[in-house]
């Protein structure tokens, strides 16, 4: 099918994914999770044909990103089945008031419709975007990118077959089968069809739908996190999670790119950053960290020269900018100015200088003496997550199955008129 086709089939189902009861969701996400588990094999055969055909072109970071393996898909499962565990989003009523003259007026919550996602080389995104607009009662139209397509169509035919096995129409998921540019560019821009869009993927891919849809958007983050020690900061402490933003998983929108340390500390905290980071890597056959500094920290320990973008990229590699910095108000100015309104962290002692960091920074999520890593809608206790978004309006943060939904106004009567 082309890709409007699948649109047009996802769109005359939107009513039959509203229909469905709690009940009915929860089996057919258990069923997903089951049918991506028995097609394990099937999966990975598609996924070493992606990593085949793509490692060359791809850094050994977004080789992993891209790579599958048995414990992957069944923590895939297991996601669906929390989802299928979490409370039903489309349940009870979010307010209501009796007006004067009788009027119930009851706001409760309803599907999108049909949510489009569109994304790059993580197959797991597959499952789980799946999973949470099923949960929320809506058709998902999933377009991955060209590099993880053999992976992601087999991830989708065994989850349609559950979907089948129950007597639901398959295409309430689907993968968009065209891989080119001008796929992307019709969920866009396809008005009357796609409720929401969803990019989630580097710098450029979210500026291109920002910029050129013309449906509903969501922006989600590409990850400028920051972490700034403070001059009364527990250095033990501050080094243990700088060490965990940075090199859990550099690949992912919530590692830590920027760090900042107050004067006052530098001296102390930088040579052990550095040596945690660099050479305690390099001693123990792990990839050192690249640490590009500003002028100041140049004086403390050695590293490249940061150059005039490093404090604006989100790296997705193990590179690290560092800036020394002389107090929390400044920490906070160059965050206003550099962040991409993700994730920060200040490590502390200081309740006021936690405080007023918490209230001056202006990101989605803001950390007092714990890793940016936790920006995630599993570790929110929200299940899997859709993406980050580090806009203001309609969802912020971890895009959970709240934020999957919107609402309707149902007013019940006896028979009043206006």
């Amino acid at each position: 099918m082309t890709t409007r086709e699948q649109l047009i089939r996802a769109k005359s189902l939107a009513a039959a994914a509203a229909a469905l009861d709690g009940a009915e969701r929860n089996a057919a996400l258990e069923a997903m999770a089951g049918a991506l588990q028995a097609n394990t094999e099937a999966i990975l055969a598609a996924n070493r044909e992606d990593v085949a055909a793509s490692a060359a072109a791809l850094g050994p970071v977004m080789v992993d990103r891209l790579t599958l393996t048995a414990a992957r898909i069944a923590a895939m499962a297991e996601g669906i089945r929390q989802v299928a565990a979490l409370p039903d989003p489309l349940e009870g009523t979010l307010s209501g008031e009796t007006r004067p003259n009788g009027l119930l007026v009851e706001k409760r919550p309803c599907p999108m419709g049909v949510i489009a996602i569109i994304y790059e080389s993580r197959p797991n995104v597959t499952a789980d975007a799946a999973a949470l607009c099923l949960k929320a009662g809506s058709a998902a139209v999933l377009r991955c990118g060209r590099e993880a397509h053999r992976s992601c169509a087999a991830i989708v035919r065994a989850m349609q077959s559950a979907l089948a096995s129950l007597g639901l129409p398959a295409e309430l998921v689907q993968l968009v089968e065209d891989t080119s540019r001008e796929s992307a560019r019709e969920l866009m821009e396809a008005e009357g069809l796609v409720d929401l869009l969803i990019p989630r993927g580097g710098a450029g891919l979210i500026r291109a739908c920002v910029e050129q849809a013309k449906v509903p958007c969501i922006q989600t983050g590409t990850g400028i996190c920051h972490v700034y020690v403070d001059e009364s900061a527990d250095l033990d402490m501050a080094l243990k999670i700088v060490e965990n933003a940075k090199t859990s998983r550099p690949s992912v929108c919530n590692a830590e790119e920027v760090l900042l340390v107050h004067s006052a500390a530098a001296a102390a905290f930088l040579p052990r950053l550095k040596e945690a980071l660099v050479d305690r890597r390099r001693d123990a056959g792990l990839q050192p960290v690249e640490l590009r500094l500003c002028p100041r920290t140049a004086k403390l320990i050695p590293g490249t020269p940061a150059g005039s973008g490093d404090f604006d990229t989100e790296f997705l590699d193990y590179i690290l900018a560092v800036k020394v910095v002389d107090s929390t108000k400044e920490a906070v100015a160059h965050i206003a100015a550099h962040s991409t309104h993700h994730s920060e962290a200040i490590v502390t002692r200081s309740a006021a200088d936690a405080d007023y960091f918490c209230r001056a920074v202006d990101s989605a999520a803001v950390y007092v003496n714990a890793s940016t890593r936790f920006t995630d809608g599993g570790e929110f206790g929200m299940g899997c997550e859709m993406g980050i978004s580090t806009q203001k309006l309609h969802a912020r943060g971890p895009m959970g199955l709240r934020e999957l939904c919107s609402y309707k106004y149902v007013v019940t009567g006896s028979g009043q008129i206006r």
